[in-house]
């Protein structure tokens, strides 16, 4: 039997964050992690339902503008940005795409010094939360920064950056340990970036999982799988799927310029999103857009407009 995925543009959030008037989902431990907030897939027609549809972008950033950089919000010696990505101009591709909120992860242009991503947010709480970056440095201080961000400034998630830990070393080593220990303790997920490819960082991954079945893991932008062209592709492909054998792992399906290997729409991700909601299931993969890198790729709201052509093509074989 095949049906085929519903566009995310018409599918309703399924939980709420504790405060009534934010859309976003809960990430505590007791409510399954939505970051998507909405279901890719569905297998029958759905009910009227007096839940609003929400629009959850759930992987994009902001930075500090020029201005901001040099007034409050210095960028990281080395790491000054080529494209624009202050959040009024994150607020006006929302708008004109019809996007209502979004998980802002922190840049690598501010590292670990959020508090321009700390401002946004506290300007903007009932269309914003916040994913922080973990600080893997050997002397633990990243754990207690964690913990601060989380209870403090209110960070939703943390990310895994596996090429920030000291040359050497793994995301599994006695830091990296407790800070996945600290996030589920936390009820915040852990956001893996295997930009370089899985293959690399599928061990690590696997071990965490493991031992810490209480923390949730997202994949971010298919942990850089493209379409298979070859065995180790798709051996990377087929370790993605079988990560799915833990319950606590979510693939965003976000940044799809960078993961197809044709222009727009990326037509050819569609057998790869089928394969990914019939292993995962539906409410563990979310859309995310990568703003601002995918505004010069395509467009923000073509970026929306991606997915949804997608989903609407993608056959979904049922067994």
């Amino acid at each position: 039997m095949a049906v085929r995925l519903k566009s995310l543009s018409s599918v309703p959030v399924l939980s709420y964050h504790s405060y009534p008037s934010h859309p976003f989902p809960s990430f505590s431990k007791t409510s399954q992690f939505r970051v998507s907030a909405a279901k890719m897939a569905t297998y029958e027609p759905q009910k009227k339902t007096s839940i609003p549809t929400k629009i959850i972008d759930s992987h994009l950033h902001v930075w500090a503008s020029p201005q901001e950089a040099a007034d409050k919000y210095p960028y990281f010696p080395g790491q000054e940005p080529t494209l624009p990505g202050n959040v009024d101009f994150l607020l006006q591709c929302m708008e004109e795409a019809r996007v209502d909120g979004a998980l802002i992860v922190q840049p690598i242009n501010h590292k670990f010094d959020h508090s321009l991503v700390t401002s946004v947010l506290k300007k903007y709480p009932s269309k914003f939360v916040g994913c922080c970056l973990a600080n893997p440095a050997e002397d633990g201080g990243g754990i207690k920064q964690l913990e601060d961000l989380v209870l403090k400034d209110g960070y939703h998630a943390v990310r895994f950056n596996p090429y920030l830990w000291p040359s050497g070393q793994q995301m599994t080593n006695e830091i990296g340990k407790a800070m996945f220990s600290k996030a589920g303790e936390l009820g915040v997920p852990v956001g893996f970036m295997c930009m370089k490819g899985l293959n690399l960082h599928i061990s690590e991954i696997e071990k965490l999982c493991a031992e810490f079945p209480s923390t949730v893991v997202l994949l971010d932008h298919l942990a850089f799988c493209k379409p298979p062209t070859n065995d180790e592709e798709s051996l990377a492909f087929s370790e993605l799927l079988k990560l799915s054998r833990f319950p606590q792992v979510y693939v965003k399906f976000s940044a799809l310029f960078r993961v197809s290997r044709m222009p727009f729409p990326y037509q050819d991700l569609s057998h790869i999103l089928s394969q990914v909601v019939s292993s995962f299931g539906a409410n563990h993969v979310m859309w995310g857009s990568d703003f601002p890198f995918v505004v010069p790729e395509c467009g923000y709201k073509e970026a929306k407009e991606a997915v949804s052509l997608i989903a609407n093509q993608t056959p979904l074989v049922i067994f």
